[in-house]
């Protein structure tokens, strides 16, 4: 599932949703129990179980390392 579509599904409104060249850009806000609810929805999702996939992480844009 898209975490896009994750994100409004709990609740949550998407105010930026744009693209500049390649990159898209997607700005969501909402209430603390829409995050709650996003974050049990993402919890819950099979890429998130540990299955010893090949899971990669981004890396980091900003803070420190």
């Amino acid at each position: 599932m898209d975490i896009i579509d994750m994100a409004r599904q709990s609740g949550m409104a998407v105010i930026l949703d744009a693209r500049i060249g390649r990159e898209e850009y997607h700005s969501v806000c909402g209430s603390l129990s829409a995050l709650q609810k996003f974050a049990d929805a993402i919890r819950q999702t099979p890429a998130n179980h540990k299955t010893g996939g090949n899971r990669q992480e981004r890396p980091r844009a900003w803070g420190p390392k």
